[in-house]
This record gives C-alpha cells, sequence and structure tokens, in this order.
C-alpha cells in the first residue's frame, strides 16, 4: 500500500517540501492547473508532462490522476462527448507515457462533490464541511435541467463501452468515485453511484479488469454501507483500485466531516483489511479539518488537518503492518 498526498491547487504545490520531511514519496494530482476548473482553453497534456517531471525532481512519483476529467458532456449525453472521449483517449495516452497507472473519475456532472455547509465547528474550534439536505430543499435547478436516473446510467454505459478498450491498451485502472453526497438527486440531477450494489453494477456494465472502484471510505459510510465490509469485498475481486481514507459522523441526509480519529468508523480495522486483503494500490487522506491559523479557501484540503491525518494513518499503518504479518 502506499501513502499519497493530493495536490489539486497550484498553493498545494507548497507542499512538496513538507511531503518529503514526511517520508510521503506519491502524488495523486489533478489533470489540469486551474484547481477543479475544467479549462475553457482546452487540455494541454505538455503541462501535465511539466507537473510530473516537477514532481520527480523532488524524489515523489505521481501515481494517480484524479480530476477533473474531461467529460461533463458524456455524462449528460450532450453533443460533444465524442470529442471529450478522444481526449481522454489522449490524457490515458500521456498517462501511460509518464507510468501513473491509475485514474479516478467521477460520475457527478455539473455539482460535482458538495457540501451545503463548509464551517461547521469541530473539535478545539477547527472547521469541517458537512450536508444537510434540508439545506437543497429550495435549491433551483442547475443549467442541464432535469436529468433522471436511467439518463445517467445510460450514458455512463456508453462512456465504458467507449473508454474501456482504450485503457486495456493503455494499462491504465479506471477507478470510479462514489456519488458525494449519495443522495437520490441533485438540483434536479439524477445521483446514481449512492450504493455499493450501484457501485456493482458500474463493474458489470463493461466487465474488465480495469474497470473498479475507488474505495472512498466516507461515502461508503455516509450511505450506511459498512466500509470494512467494502474494503474486504471489492479487495478480494480485485476491483478496489484507490483509497481514500477519511470518516464522518451522521447519514446521507444530515452529515458532517471529522478528524480521522473523530468518525463513527473503526479505522484501524479498515486499516488493517488493507493489508489483509494485499492491497498495493495508492491510499490518500481525504477531506481534513481546516485547522488554527489556517485560512478556510478550499474547504476539507488544509495542510494543517493532512499533515495530522498523515501522521495518523502513518501510526496505523504501521501497527496493521506489524499486527497483519506477524499476529502480534
Amino acid at each position: 500500500m502506499i501513502l499519497s498526498m493530493a495536490y489539486f491547487y497550484d498553493a498545494h504545490e507548497d507542499k512538496i517540501a513538507i511531503a518529503r520531511q514526511l517520508g510521503v514519496g506519491s502524488a495523486v494530482i489533478n489533470a489540469s492547473r486551474k484547481g477543479n476548473a475544467i479549462p475553457k482553453e482546452g487540455w494541454d497534456f505538455a503541462q501535465l508532462e511539466q507537473r510530473v517531471r516537477m514532481f520527480a525532481e523532488n524524489g515523489i512519483k505521481v501515481n494517480v490522476i484524479e480530476g477533473p476529467t474531461p467529460f461533463e458532456n458524456c455524462k449528460l449525453g450532450l453533443p460533444g462527448r465524442e470529442q471529450e472521449i478522444d481526449t481522454l483517449h489522449t490524457l490515458m495516452a500521456w498517462m501511460d507515457r509518464l507510468d501513473i497507472r491509475t485514474l479516478c473519475y467521477n460520475w457527478m456532472p455539473v455539482i460535482g462533490w458538495f457540501r451545503s455547509r463548509v464551517d461547521i465547528k469541530t473539535r478545539g474550534g477547527a472547521l469541517v464541511t458537512g450536508y444537510k439536505h434540508e439545506d437543497m430543499l429550495d435549491a433551483p435547478l442547475t443549467e442541464a435541467g432535469i436529468v433522471t436516473a436511467d439518463q445517467m446510467w445510460d450514458n455512463l454505459s456508453y462512456f465504458l463501452k467507449a473508454i474501456v478498450p482504450a485503457a486495456e491498451r493503455y494499462g491504465i485502472n479506471l477507478a470510479i468515485h462514489p456519488d458525494d453526497p449519495p443522495v437520490p438527486s441533485l438540483r434536479g440531477i439524477a445521483r446514481i453511484l449512492i450504493s455499493a450494489e450501484a457501485l456493482r453494477r458500474v463493474l458489470s456494465l463493461v466487465p474488465s479488469p480495469v474497470n473498479g472502484v475507488t474505495l472512498c471510505q466516507g461515502c461508503f459510510t455516509t450511505m450506511g454501507e459498512d466500509p470494512l465490509e467494502m474494503i474486504e469485498s471489492f479487495g478480494r475481486e480485485k476491483k478496489l483500485f484507490f483509497a481514500h481514507f477519511r470518516d464522518i459522523r451522521g447519514n446521507a441526509l444530515d452529515f458532517q466531516e471529522t478528524f480521522h480519529d473523530d468518525g463513527q468508523s473503526d479505522m484501524y480495522a479498515c486499516m488493517k483489511a488493507y493489508y489483509r486483503i494485499g492491497f498495493n494500490g495508492c491510499i490518500r487522506p481525504d477531506h481534513v479539518p481546516t485547522m488554527i491559523g489556517e485560512r478556510n479557501d478550499h474547504p476539507g484540503y488544509s495542510t494543517m488537518g493532512n499533515l495530522y491525518a498523515v501522521g495518523y494513518m502513518r501510526g496505523l499503518m504501521t501497527a496493521a503492518e506489524r499486527e497483519t504479518q506477524t499476529g502480534e
């Protein structure tokens, strides 16, 4: 298992020196230098290569590409999706050239991962994100209007049939991320990946060794699924390609993020499960609190919260590996 850190915004690259001090030599980056925004001027994957080489010069290997990804029209079934598919083929060719073997993608058009609140006070006054469905009851439709679950499934099936063969050819693992929050609809757009059963349906649409999941523990916990069971079942099936290590308190309609040691899951049992099933992919801390003295510009992705999470994960990993190997 490879402990990784995420670098999704330009300012995040200030964490490179910290990562080296922490001994974290693996990076998860996005495919654009525009934060979480899809670049309006088009995709320049030569910039991706420059960024990957910059990490390598600092002793850090980029192992995962995680958003934004060039297929909003694919998700909505709109004109232009064929061009997006071609662009994605180009991205995978670049990934192959740069030896990046995992692509984390989602099927949440327009809105993406979403929180209705981003400044909830938690332990010691740290700030976390949260979601209350009642906050969204009067929210207007997006510009996409009503998008049904059937439409979303049809579009996902079309998409997978178009990209899985290319992913097989380039040796890229496609790790789909569950919907976050896992509610049936958000501002008129259906959310379809809101249960373990739904994720298994994705795998059955186009069966392939490269068609797998990002096991976001927080998402599965919010769904009401047992994250420990998810790790073991997807892991045994060799469909667990990437993991997000986080926790929450609550349920799909009302939850908030937590410090990694303060949620409702047994995080040590989960860590042991990764070792037990022989998971050898990347795992990164996800959605950390904003701590005292930090700006809350990118809720969930503060530096100090990541430092705490990495240290906590490192301790769990050391203990879990020892217990799994020796039974101590």
